[in-house]
């Protein structure tokens, strides 16, 4: 199935307590908790603290009333279009307490594992297919090979792993970014999943980029459509890591003194892009970090492990992309290499393309452009490295020159002398410090 940002099926909002498929002690006291965190005594408020509808929200208040864990203040409030006041009870009062002893969550209700499941299924980034002309408007900065988008177009479309591997300061980083940019549709991530009665929290600001969703408007002919507010629309997710990324990072984070979940990196990133930067310079083996990800690679879930040590299926849902200095068979087996579905070669420009960058880059910088110093860049420089190009080279030559000329209180200019000395900064010499 193609998909289109249109076409991403919103999760349905709850309209009973019986939808929710959660334990009603378990929605009895997150409403208690938030209502003795926030101090709201208004249905409606209390409805967007826990953000589900009011019809549902006052099914709850019911049930505590019956229970008298609330009562009604008896006070109809004339800025909430009269609405009934509650309050806690002094035994209300003593069961919020009791429940946050056992977890600090309030606020937004869980959705249960299940049925986010289903919402995975409806956004899935194997759902999408992304065109030609996506791809290259997301990569238009950059001058890449008609090659390279060949094989990166399948790749992205399918869904699947991705290791680009290459000489250093070629643009993978900004390869990878390109592909999240292309992607440019919309998934709706719950603020926080619910399995075996514990709660994990997923929505990041940090990691997730909400976007602006229209107020309803009742008096509004074409009314913003509904969805369930216990999730938030975001672009699709990207998680980027480096040299930082270490195994325990890919498990649940406990809090032990909140007593709840944290989602791990890869989960949150579920529907969009995940990204392994510097593939070999973590503290980890790349063979190690690859084999932990075997499994939700090969069967599109994960395992992880509560604190009782309990293991369960999530979904994994996450186009990787791992991206490499080192050639591919240095650090992996044939084992892991397999299960890598697709494999991407990221080389230098050659000479016709570097000088494209350089001329982009020299235009961006408002640097003007010297025949002389290129021929001399090209015939006298390149040589000494035995003519091998690199994406990063004209940005750094011309930013080199460019201080140069700030220094020397110069107009911005190029020349062979100037490139000698911005030369020298790109590269050290070898030789031997006497200590």
């Amino acid at each position: 199935m193609n998909m289109h940002t249109a076409d991403v099926l919103s999760p349905p909002q709850p309209n009973t307590l019986a939808d929710m498929q959660l334990s009603t002690v378990m929605m009895r006291d997150i409403v208690l908790k938030t209502m003795f965190r926030k101090n709201v005594d208004m249905v409606s408020d209390l409805s967007k603290a826990i953000c589900l509808p009011v019809r549902v929200t006052q099914e709850l208040i019911d049930m505590a009333r019956e229970q008298r864990l609330l009562e009604a203040t008896g006070t109809l409030n004339a800025n909430n279009g009269n609405e009934m006041g509650y309050q806690l009870t002094e035994a209300g009062k003593a069961r919020a307490l009791d429940a946050l002893a056992q977890s600090e969550y309030f606020g937004a209700m869980p959705v249960p594992l299940d049925v986010y499941r289903e919402q995975v299924k409806r956004q899935s980034i194997r759902n999408i297919q992304v065109t030609r002309n996506q791809l290259t408007g997301a990569m238009g900065h950059l001058v890449l090979p008609d090659t390279l988008l060949d094989q990166l177009g399948p790749a992205v479309s399918a869904g699947r792993s991705i290791l680009m591997y290459g000489p250093p300061g070629n643009g993978k980083s900004s390869i990878s970014n390109g592909i999240r940019d292309a992607l440019g549709d919309h998934v709706f991530v719950p603020r926080a999943i619910e399995y075996a009665g514990q709660v994990i929290t997923v929505y990041d600001p940090i990691v997730h980029a909400a976007v602006p969703v229209e107020e309803d408007d009742p008096t509004c002919l074409r009314r913003a459509p509904k969805f369930d507010q216990r999730y938030v629309k975001c672009e699709r997710p990207t998680v980027i890591t480096g040299g930082e990324l270490s195994l325990d990072m890919l498990d649940l984070v406990y809090n032990p003194t909140a007593r709840t979940y944290q989602a791990p990196l890869q989960l949150k990133s579920t529907g969009g892009i995940f990204i392994v930067d510097d593939l070999g310079r973590q503290a980890e083996p790349p063979q190690a970090l690859v084999n932990r990800w075997i499994v939700p690679l090969e069967e599109s879930k994960d395992i992880l492990a509560l604190q009782s040590g309990e293991k369960f299926e999530v979904p994994f849902d996450t186009l990787v992309i791992f991206s490499t200095n080192f050639h591919p068979n240095e650090i992996f087996d044939q084992a892991a290499l397999r299960r890598i579905f697709f494999k991407i070669k990221i080389d230098g420009p050659n000479q016709e393309n570097f000088l494209k960058i350089f001329a982009m880059v020299a235009k961006k910088r408002r640097m003007p452009l010297d025949e002389a110093t290129l021929v001399h860049l090209l015939k006298v420089k390149y040589p000494e490295i035995d003519n091998i190009y690199a994406n990063y080279q004209p940005i750094f030559l011309i930013d080199q020159m460019i201080s140069i000329c700030d220094f020397e209180g110069i107009p911005y200019q190029m020349s062979p002398e100037l490139i000698d000395r911005a030369w020298a900064n790109m590269f050290v010499k070898d030789e031997h410090i006497v200590k």
